[in-house]
């Protein structure tokens, strides 16, 4: 496949929201370097909106990280989706594939960055107007999303870090997966099962922080 037809568009969060307000206070706590402490919910906001920011946000970033590789990511060199010897996944959403379906890394990928944008594309669980609630299942949709693209980090890390290193994009993965990792600890939005496929790296990446 060729990288325009993987590399979704961006999800843009409308300026002058909240939400856009909520994103720029993410990324100025990011700026000073603590990742625990930018990752913390800001006093007095929504769980279920800073979430969703945030979603969108590892949405876009793991996008632009996938989008510098997908040039090694080939039917041939990826013909399953796997993270390691140990770890393969098939794909399936549960509407449209309801049967998993193992497939090459590529497809599953193209899959799964697609059903995560028609997710945060749905108004009615990703509310981007201001006073509209967010679905009781909100929570939980954020976790097979966040689940989802964990999955993505774990292919490139295992599959693909050499050409990241090539790229010199190591900082920038790493940089994003730590920021990613802190995020769904400190919310407890991933089983510990789902993150045993990148278990050394995360604790390499997280206590150096402690």
């Amino acid at each position: 496949t060729s990288f325009s037809s993987t590399f979704k568009p961006k999800k843009n969060i409308p300026e002058g929201s909240h939400q856009y307000e909520l994103l720029k206070h993410a990324e100025a706590t990011l700026g000073s370097g603590n990742l625990r402490m930018a990752v913390m919910l800001p006093d007095g906001e929504d769980l279920n909106e800073w979430v969703a920011v945030n979603t969108v946000d590892f949405f876009n970033q793991i996008n632009m990280l996938y989008g510098t590789i997908t040039d090694f990511c080939s039917e041939d060199s990826c013909p399953v989706m796997s993270a390691g010897p140990k770890y393969e996944y098939h794909w399936a959403d549960g509407t449209n594939i309801k049967k998993p379906i193992k497939c090459s890394a590529p497809k599953y990928i193209d899959y799964l960055m697609t059903w995560v944008q028609d997710q945060l594309d749905d108004e009615t669980l990703f509310p981007s107007k201001i006073g509209v609630p967010f679905p009781k299942n909100f929570m939980s949709v954020a976790k097979t999303i966040l689940k989802r693209l964990f999955r993505v980090y774990a292919h490139i890390y295992h599959q693909h870090f050499d050409s990241v290193m090539q790229l010199q994009e190591e900082a920038h993965l790493n940089t994003s997966f730590k920021h990613f990792i802190f995020f769904v600890q400190e919310f407890n939005l991933i089983d510990r099962k789902e993150l045993a496929p990148l278990q050394e790296l995360i604790e390499k990446l997280t206590t150096k922080d402690r």
